[in-house]
């Protein structure tokens, strides 16, 4: 079985020796994906816009590897501040609220402290109809 991978070419990628995305078969696996531009930080002190910054990584990754948003089966959030669920859960709902993958969110400590939210994503290429 071949292995397709992409980058979205942060420098933690090539840091930490990982792949935004792999694809085998037909499953894609989508690493945690944070508010990461190619300038840094997008979204500042915003839990939403950080959210959709970061959906927007995942559905390009798995668009590059043959995918469709709706695809996806299951999504992990991180939030570094619990208080922010709803805000963070409302954005997720916006483009998964048709979709309805199996989810997760839970509070944990990320990787920097500018970092708000973290979003994991599976996806099964054909899923979606």
């Amino acid at each position: 079985m071949s292995k397709q991978t992409v980058s979205s070419g942060t420098k933690f990628e090539e840091i930490a020796g990982y792949s935004r995305a792999i694809r085998i078969g037909d499953r894609i696996l989508v690493s945690g994906t944070t508010a990461t531009g190619p300038d840094g930080l997008v979204g500042g002190d915003d839990p939403a816009a950080q959210t959709r910054y970061a959906l927007d990584k995942i559905e390009t990754a798995i668009k590059q590897l043959g995918g469709r948003l709706e695809d996806v089966v299951r999504t992990r959030i991180f939030v570094s501040d619990i208080t922010h669920w709803e805000v963070v859960a409302r954005a997720h709902g916006e483009r998964f609220g048709q979709i309805r993958p199996v989810n997760t969110l839970v509070e944990a400590k990320l990787v920097a402290p500018h970092y708000l939210v973290e979003i994991e994503a599976e996806a099964v290429v054909g899923a979606g109809g």
